[in-house]
């Protein structure tokens, strides 16, 4: 189910949109050392896992640098389309784990390196992220009290995670990327499980 929303312009188009806005909310606020303006300043971008015809969506990541002179403190807003440095968009590090939740199968791997070229070993390390690395994130530590009754299956997380959010497939996957958007600034992240890969 997850493989057809990622196969889904509006998906894409969607997320591009919520990156806009957090976007916006940032440049808003102006620089958070000397309150100075914030001008564009986005880094490109080559993310792995999107379909050809909507590579033209992640092209950039959104990004501010201060425009006062001897300050230029850069400002990257959160984001629901990256995750991280990670090369492989959000969407698909997030979906496509949730499907593997039995294991990865040599047809199931051979069906998602040919769809988005990910490779078994990336999968095995993105499973292992999901299961040892991200429960010991500040992040997790702080936000886990939202989902406490019951508690989320850390065995099965991503897919325990997306569980909790309502609505249809698209809707889960949106909302549980924007809940993680906090990870893909770097200070919600502390220094032992910094995310690479």
């Amino acid at each position: 189910m997850y493989h057809a929303e990622l196969a889904r312009g509006r998906l894409w188009e969607t997320l591009e949109r919520i990156d806009e806005e957090l976007a916006e909310g940032v440049r808003a606020k102006g620089c958070r050392e000397c309150g100075g303006r914030l001008d564009r300043g986005d880094y490109p971008r080559k993310p792995r896992g999107a379909l050809a015809e909507f590579g033209r969506l992640h092209a950039r990541r959104l990004s501010f640098c201060c425009a006062v002179e001897g300050c230029r403190r850069r400002a990257t807003p959160p984001s629901v389309r990256f995750m991280g440095r990670r090369v492989y968009l959000g969407a698909v590090f997030v979906s496509l784990v949730a499907m593997l939740e039995s294991g990865v199968t040599p047809w199931r791997a051979a069906r998602l390196r040919a769809a988005y070229g990910v490779g078994v070993r990336t999968l095995d390390r993105w499973r292992g992220w999901w299961r040892e690395t991200f429960p010991r994130t500040r992040f997790w530590e702080a936000a886990r009290a939202r989902f406490a009754a019951p508690p989320i299956a850390l065995e099965e997380l991503p897919r325990s995670l997306l569980s909790r959010f309502g609505g249809e497939v698209a809707s889960r996957l949106v909302a549980c990327l924007s809940f993680l958007s906090p990870l893909t600034t770097g200070p919600a992240v502390s220094a032992r499980t910094a995310m690479v890969g």
